[in-house]
């Protein structure tokens, strides 16, 4: 058995979509496209699933309990803001108003997950994916190993 989490993710979502068994999944998936274009669509596909479900109008209802959907959502609040671009406080509570009303959570948890830098009361993007340990690799979607280095590198 595989031990790429990626491939493995692709395989189960074929397999759930077509019913089909596992061998049978994995070797449509690969001769299909590359496992590395077949994991961007499928975390693709899943972060669209999970942001569809809890945004109405560009805002969500309640900011998720489970981390790895609450740092979903916070990759959907985070294309909001503009790379390398320098915020003041008040421009981030703006731009975080428009998707919930708890402005200080949401920009805490930008920030903890490294997503916004904060320094002397400014707010800007980070300017490179942070490097995740072991744990918090867990508790992150696959979406954001695909989409956020090009999105903070202005791509």
């Amino acid at each position: 058995m595989t031990k790429d989490s990626d491939l493995k993710q692709v395989v189960r979502a074929r397999m759930a979509e077509t019913g089909e068994a596992y061998t049978v999944a994995r070797a449509a998936v690969l001769a299909t496209a590359s496992p590395r274009e077949a994991a961007y669509d499928a975390a693709r596909t899943e972060q669209e699933r999970v942001v569809g479900r809890l945004f109405t109008d560009g805002r969500i209802e309640r900011v998720p309990a489970r981390r790895k959907v609450r740092v979903a959502v916070l990759l959907e609040v985070l294309s909001r803001f503009e790379p390398g671009r320098v915020y003041s406080e008040r421009e981030v509570n703006e731009v975080l108003l428009g998707v919930h009303e708890d402005v200080a959570y949401l920009r805490r948890e930008l920030v903890n997950y490294r997503y916004l830098e904060r320094s002397d009361g400014r707010y800007r993007t980070a300017a490179q994916a942070p490097v995740r340990s072991v744990v918090e690799q867990q508790e992150v979607p696959a979406w954001e190993a695909h989409w956020l280095p090009a999105f903070l590198a202005g791509r």
